[in-house]
């Protein structure tokens, strides 16, 4: 029973990493004020300000990581 918990307690902590979400695209606009991504799929995305940015401009390809609950930007990679 302790091999099969063992071998089991490392899959635990990879589903949680799962859970957090990300989406991408070209980034249509960007508005550096109010820090407004907005992809050409029509999605926008309000990034906090403790989350770093890359240089941002209309056709980049980015990559935008969401928090668990997937309502807060947690990363922006490009």
């Amino acid at each position: 029973m302790k091999t099969i918990l063992l071998i089991a307690s490392p899959l635990i902590f990879l589903a949680g990493a799962a859970l957090a979400s990300s989406s991408g695209g070209v980034v249509a606009k960007y508005n550096h004020d109010v820090r407004v991504i907005t992809l050409e799929n029509g999605r926008s995305y309000t990034v906090p300000r403790d989350v770093a940015l890359p240089p941002l401009q209309a056709g980049d390809n980015v990559s935008i990581q969401l928090n668990d609950e997937g309502d807060r930007v947690t990363a922006v990679l490009k």
